[in-house]
């Protein structure tokens, strides 16, 4: 009777673990968002992030708090890939697949792309750090709720969201 017990709660547990796993990340708050695009450079920049919503929160407060590291999204680790050897606002990035994290400020963010991907933005550490650099963010006329990355074939990427741009070029 007990090995019955303990193999229906194996069983359930299996189960259980399955269904997490098969679960549907559209459905979330946060749903996840693929950016994809091809430069005039040849080298193909993809973008793998979660989309936050706004929800009446403060950018810099609430949310994505200034001064602190931050995983550019939500859910999992963002990831930033790039298929050749390029140029960040004019620093070097070999090519590869990177954690893409952020120091957000009032006036300047940090844009950091970590050599490990799959890092939670409170374990990075600094020496794990492929490249940093710092841009400054501009107004936007037009409100964006779900934060979203946007990348066009002249190299300009731009982290979209609320009343804010965060530019950088890729070349």
């Amino acid at each position: 009777m007990k090995k019955i017990i303990v193999l229906a709660m194996v069983a359930g547990m299996f189960a259980t673990s399955t269904v997490f796993a098969q679960q549907d990340k559209s459905k979330r708050p946060s749903p996840p968002a693929v950016v994809r695009e091809t430069l005039n450079s040849g080298a193909t920049v993809v973008i793998d992030y979660s989309q936050p919503s706004v929800k009446g929160r403060t950018i810099g407060k609430e949310i994505a708090p200034f001064g602190k590291v931050w995983r550019t999204g939500a859910n999992e680790p963002t990831t930033f890939e790039i298929s050749k050897a390029v140029k960040i606002d004019g620093k070097a990035l070999a090519a590869g697949k990177y954690g893409m994290y952020s120091i957000p400020g009032e006036k300047e963010w940090v844009i950091i792309f970590g050599k490990k991907s799959d890092v939670s933005a409170d374990k990075h550490v600094e020496a794990d750090d492929a490249l940093r650099i710092k841009v400054k963010p501009a107004k936007v006329a037009a409100f964006t709720e779900k934060m979203t990355f946007t990348v066009d074939k002249g190299g300009k990427v731009a982290l979209v969201w609320g009343d804010i741009s965060v530019p950088f070029m890729v070349k």
